[in-house]
């Protein structure tokens, strides 16, 4: 008998495809917690700095704090903590479309109230498809109906 000078590579491949099926599998769960369905607007993407404090507000009124649960006393002592900071970060709110404009009203004024005046809107972009033109005879028909 000689000795096996081969090195076994099988059992490094399974080990690396079990990491990637666990990478695949763990990589939605990192992104925010809170499933919005975002209005869409025609603008562009704007890079987020890295002092960011994202608001997210679901369909339902809930409050969250990146992924955290809160209720809206408890946002604005975090908003006034945060606004202490040397450089005040940017508020990004990110509110599904169904959610009451006032909640949002409301966190917008204590953030304002604090002195974080930079604040901005999360959406999704619009596709560039556009609807039909119609032609002016099918307009002016529809106007009198």
């Amino acid at each position: 008998m000689t000795a096996m000078s081969d090195i076994n590579v099988t059992p490094m491949v399974d080990v690396m495809l079990v990491l990637l099926v666990i990478f695949i599998i763990a990589a939605p769960l990192l992104n925010h917690a809170v499933r919005l369905e975002l209005p869409s607007a025609q603008a562009e993407a704007v890079p987020q700095s890295v002092e960011t404090v994202t608001l997210s507000f679901d369909a339902q009124g809930g409050l969250f704090w990146d992924a955290e649960l809160l209720q809206l006393d408890e946002v604005e002592k975090r908003l006034m903590l945060v606004a202490k900071q040397k450089t005040p970060p940017e508020i990004l709110l990110r509110a599904d479309k169904a959610t009451r404009y006032e909640l949002i009203a409301k966190v917008m004024a204590a953030a304002q109230n604090n002195g974080l005046n930079k604040i901005s809107f999360a959406t999704e972009a619009k596709s560039n498809t556009q609807p039909a033109k119609t032609s002016p005879k099918n307009t002016a028909k529809a106007a009198k109906n």
